[in-house]
């Protein structure tokens, strides 16, 4: 297991071809461009967490009919000081760092209560996001870092404080029909004025502003007071409909006072996050047009979530589909201590990654009676009308064991049939990926011994028809650092394999990324 997560991955600048086996489709060009932690020693230091890793970048280049691979750290500020310094000298989430010898560059701070919380990591490991024409290598700081998604050079730092107040923004952005960034951040800034912001970065800038970024044109276009000023609630996704944004505030929840005091205490940011399990998790539905928050209140039993995998409008009702768990076991299952050599035996989740569907009537009869249940939709899942006005909604259970959830992602916000995700079971590591359709349960299956997928990626065909005409595209990494890593295509319908590409390099696991059609990498002559 070390192999897989606790060494450091050699990055592969230069393009290495791939040994191409069975059928490509010839539609399928353009960029699998994948993000996740490659690097977790420097020199004498550790991390402690697999999610602080340094972020190592890798593609998958399909041009007519061959495929190759590159990869490469991201130059990030953070990633040059602990080279420089040949230690860890920028604190991750789950690992502090003393002292800093890099405080020119970190050297701002914010100062809350009176404390002082040093500057976040650019270390952007987590997912790629695309705003205007550009890409970005993404984390859960305010920082973004724009790459080259061909050469995977890393260029300018973005600091979303710049243009918004956010500290902390997730890292999974939707787009919207326009091309047009939405995205949520919390703000903790202002002294007492906890809240949660959601903004729109424009896919385009007015023609007499070429020159200036599209980051120059962010709006906000509302924000959410949080629940608790001093305990904001931890949020790693949002969901979107045609006309609401859905955001969960969940009783997982990051202790100000405590992460301010943390650098003294000698503790890492991660231990000032706690779940609450006899708390609430309420649910906020912002209308897009009016941008004002529906006023009802709706909410459900306490639960952590991470991913949210589409949801949709229908007859009245807001239906969302989320992956759920009963405790905040998922994180801890990651700290390298945990990821040794028996892993498998010893490390066990203690609560199953359940798909939740929740239903939630936002136009119900308002002289309903008390104990009622306002769903009309043929659901086993429930909202049912308390004393004082409030929602209690409970979910139906579509099924278990899934996580790091992807969709057609032409039916974003719609009715939607199929859910591509990595299956795990009492292990956070997935050893297969699964096809699940939401509408019959069925679930397809692919896995082979001592084989561990990535995040499926589904790329729709040119002349596609219906939901899953396409490709499914994962990262396999091996047990054995002999056994060489490929990646797989398969057929999207069948859930069959269409063909493989595989390299010999040491493949990192990583986290999630994005397809990107040729008509969308710019040439450099552009």
């Amino acid at each position: 297991m070390d192999a897989l997560y606790g060494r450091n991955k050699e990055e592969h600048p230069e393009p290495i071809k791939a040994e191409v086996q069975g059928q490509l489709p010839t539609w399928l060009q353009g960029i699998l461009l994948r993000n996740g932690p490659g690097m977790h020693t420097i020199g004498d230091s550790k991390y402690n967490h697999w999610f602080d890793g340094m972020a190592l970048l890798h593609s998958f280049t399909f041009k007519n009919g061959e495929v190759y691979y590159r990869s490469k750290y991201l130059r990030s500020d953070t990633y040059n000081c602990n080279i420089e310094a040949n230690r860890i000298v920028v604190s991750e989430f789950g690992t502090m760092a003393y002292p800093d010898p890099c405080k020119n560059i970190f050297a701002k701070a914010f100062t809350y209560l009176s404390h002082t919380i040093p500057e976040f990591t650019d270390n952007c490991l987590i997912n790629i996001m695309k705003a205007g024409d550009e890409f970005y290598a993404t984390g859960e700081t305010n920082f973004i870092r724009k790459i080259n998604p061909q050469t995977l050079e890393t260029l300018e730092k973005v600091d979303y404080n710049k243009y918004v107040a956010v500290n902390l923004a997730t890292s999974h952005p939707h787009y919207d029909s326009a091309g047009n960034v939405l995205n949520m951040g919390t703000s903790i800034v202002d002294k007492g004025k906890t809240k949660y912001l959601l903004f729109k970065i424009p896919s385009s800038v007015p023609e007499q502003e070429k020159k200036k970024s599209c980051f120059k044109h962010l709006e906000v276009v509302c924000s959410i007071p949080s629940r608790s000023l001093l305990h904001p609630s931890y949020y790693h996704s949002f969901g979107i409909t045609e006309n609401y944004i859905i955001f969960i505030e969940q009783p997982f929840r990051l202790d100000i006072v405590k992460m301010a005091t943390a650098y003294i205490r000698g503790v890492s940011w991660a231990s000032c996050l706690a779940y609450n399990k006899d708390d609430k998790t309420w649910f906020h539905f912002i209308d897009r047009k009016t941008k004002k928050e529906v006023p009802t209140k709706f909410y459900t039993d306490a639960m952590v979530f991470f991913h949210h995998i589409n949801a949709y409008e229908e007859d009245g009702h807001i239906v969302f589909d989320i992956i759920a768990y009963t405790d905040n076991s998922l994180y801890d299952m990651f700290y390298l201590k945990n990821l040794g050599k028996d892993f498998e035996e010893n490390v066990k989740l203690t609560s199953i990654p359940t798909c939740k569907r929740f239903v939630v009537p936002l136009q119900y009869d308002k002289d309903a009676v008390v104990d009622s249940n306002l769903v009309t939709l043929p659901s086993t899942a429930t909202a049912v009308k308390q004393k004082d006005g409030s929602i209690y909604c409970q979910p139906e259970i579509l099924c278990e064991g899934i996580e790091l959830p992807r969709i057609n992602y032409d039916y974003n916000g719609k009715k939607y049939k199929y859910v591509f995700a990595t299956e795990v079971q009492w292990s956070p590591v997935p050893t297969k990926i699964a096809k699940f359709n939401t509408q019959t349960k069925e679930m397809l299956h692919w896995g082979q011994d001592d084989c561990w997928p990535s995040e499926p990626v589904f790329v729709p065909s040119p002349d596609a028809k219906e939901e899953d005409d396409g490709v499914v595209l994962t990262c396999v990494v091996k047990t054995d650092p002999k056994d060489p890593p490929f990646l797989l295509v398969m057929d999207a319908k069948t859930f069959t394999e269409l063909g493989r590409a595989t390299v010999n390099v040491e493949m990192h696991m990583d986290l999630h990324g994005m397809f990107i059609p040729q008509q969308d990498v710019k040439t450099d002559t552009e």
